[in-house]
């Protein structure tokens, strides 16, 4: 793939917030016709779900929502700043933690809710040890910012 635009989601363990994003981003993507100018991935500040499927419940939420969460966990690798333009936090300490590691030069790191345009969040909140409804209000704003993101793209093409 020879993308034009490349977007890494990244949160803490990768089994929640960021691969829904990814997920939310690729069906936003694709429902404009765009998803060949993309390359879209998540990856967590943290090895320790590596090769874990997104948690189940969020997976479930997703589903009910029309997305797929297909991805596996993984670390976010140092060539991630050079393989991305883009890589965008989930919340304050993924956004302290994703800079401390950025080399200086690559990718542009941003804080997902920068992109929302109806819901007023100072971050996407980890829900894993919250109930249903974490779950809902992170789709909530993913979809909000999502589409913002998208839009981004629109004003910078």
């Amino acid at each position: 793939m020879n993308a034009k635009h490349s977007v890494l989601f990244v949160c803490m363990g990768n089994i929640c917030r960021s691969p829904a994003a990814e997920g939310v981003f690729r069906k936003v993507v694709a429902d404009a016709g765009r998803d060949h100018e993309f390359d879209i991935d998540s990856a967590g500040t943290i090895g320790y779900h590596a090769g874990n499927p997104a948690d189940s419940r969020m997976r479930a939420t997703a589903s009910r929502r029309g997305y797929r969460l297909d991805s596996r966990a993984r670390r976010l690798a140092g060539d991630d700043y050079r393989r991305f333009g883009l890589i965008v936090a989930m919340d304050e300490d993924n956004y302290r933690d994703i800079v401390a590691g950025h080399p200086g030069e690559g990718a542009e790191v941003v804080r997902m809710v920068d992109f929302c345009s109806v819901i007023e969040a100072d971050e996407v909140p980890d829900p894993y040890y919250g109930g249903p409804s974490g779950f809902e209000n992170v789709l909530d704003i993913l979809e909000d910012a999502c589409s913002g993101l998208l839009r981004r793209f629109d004003e910078a093409d």
